[in-house]
């Protein structure tokens, strides 16, 4: 389930931000414990993705009740998002691109 070339918990931040962005802000996000049996993790790994979430405003914890998306949360981690694919991954994905000689009506006529 999880690549080897990126931290696990870099891994679970991804998971949790897939769920902020298809549920909206406000969202009750699963509990650390929760969230470490569906992936099959420690609790502590799940616990450092949302450390780094809460300690950049996009999730919080309501004492009590759980983990939540802030408000703002989704439109600002969809512009951080887009800015990763486009720097980070849309480089290496042109490149494999470039490498198998297609073409934008060779990608287009699959989609």
């Amino acid at each position: 389930m999880f690549s080897p070339d990126r931290p696990i918990y870099r891994q679970i931040r991804d998971l949790i931000v897939a769920r902020i962005l298809a549920s909206g802000e406000g969202a009750l996000l699963p509990s650390v414990r929760a969230l470490a049996a569906e992936a099959g993790v420690n609790p502590l790994t799940v616990a450092k993705a949302y450390h780094d979430l809460q300690a950049s405003g996009l999730v919080v914890a309501k004492k009590g009740v759980g983990l939540f998306s802030a408000q703002g949360a989704a439109k600002a981690l969809l512009a951080i998002e887009r800015d990763i694919f486009m720097t980070e991954e849309w480089p290496r994905v042109q490149a494999r691109i470039e490498r198998l000689g297609l073409s934008a009506v060779d990608l287009f006529e699959r989609a």
